[in-house]
């Protein structure tokens, strides 16, 4: 039964705050229990002149590539003050959350992958196959892959980066936080980000780290496993098809299921 799926297990969530509710929710739907602490927080940038500058000239572009539902969030914030979005400018999401994120916001028409959620998906578009000569923005937080610019690059494109939030590490009761497995709380993690693992590496401190790296995890790209491998962990990995709710959960009830059978 869907409500059983995740029955007696605790799953640490490492979400924003702010986009952290429904995926909590979910899990406590399918009987689990989710323990939320943040590892990243999206904020707004300091001085967004340099930003304001590109929006001003949108109409140069004739693709928009927003890379998460944040940037979505902040990026469109910021031109809504500004301008209406220009009609030439076609957009695009890397995954499904971006795309649902762009729908909320009155945007229907927007060119998602077809098939695997992620840069490398978006670039065998056919609409990205052939841009030498197009203007290609891309909204982002500050940093990040680089792998879409360049491959665009390469392809002719003249790319450019409208960086429109910064990510921040937020203040974490790590006695609390390494509680949770003093208690046997936890038996498995999420983490959807890079900057998540490093932030929750850090936060549980080398009183908590052998039994955090002995956590199974739940990570959103094989490119995130592997990081995690960099980073020490030693337990189960599952990759999730993409970073929504339903994919996650759909993630931890595979892992869970064959520890319920046993």
């Amino acid at each position: 039964m869907v409500e059983q799926l995740l029955r007696g297990l605790g799953v640490l969530v490492t979400r924003p705050t702010h986009q952290a509710g429904a995926l909590i929710r979910m899990i406590e739907a399918a009987g689990g229990r989710a323990w939320h602490f943040p590892m990243v927080e999206i904020v707004g940038l300091d001085d967004p002149a340099g930003l304001n500058a590109l929006i001003d000239r949108l109409d140069e572009f004739d693709f928009a590539i927003f890379i998460s539902p944040n940037a979505v969030r902040h990026g469109l914030a910021l031109v809504a003050a500004r301008r209406a979005w220009p009609a030439r400018v076609r957009i695009a999401g890397v995954g499904p959350g971006t795309g649902q994120a762009l729908a909320d916001a009155g945007h229907a028409d927007v060119l998602l992958p077809r098939t695997r959620f992620s840069s490398e998906g978006l670039l065998e578009r056919e609409e990205f196959a052939r841009v030498a000569g197009k203007n290609i923005v891309i909204f982002r937080g500050d940093g990040g892959r680089e792998l879409l610019a360049a491959v665009l690059r390469e392809r002719g494109a003249r790319v450019e980066y409208a960086e429109c939030y910064r990510r921040v590490r937020p203040a974490v009761d790590d006695v609390a936080l390494r509680r949770l497995w003093a208690g046997a709380q936890v038996q498995v993690a999420i983490a959807a980000s890079p900057d998540a693992l490093r932030n929750l590496v850090a936060a549980v401190g080398p009183a908590g780290r052998a039994a955090l790296l002995a956590t199974p995890l739940v990570v959103v790209s094989p490119r995130l496993a592997a990081l995690a491998r960099e980073l020490g962990f030693s337990g189960v990995i599952h990759v999730a098809r993409d970073a929504g709710d339903a994919s996650l959960v759909a993630a931890l009830g595979a892992w869970h299921a064959p520890q319920n059978s046993l």
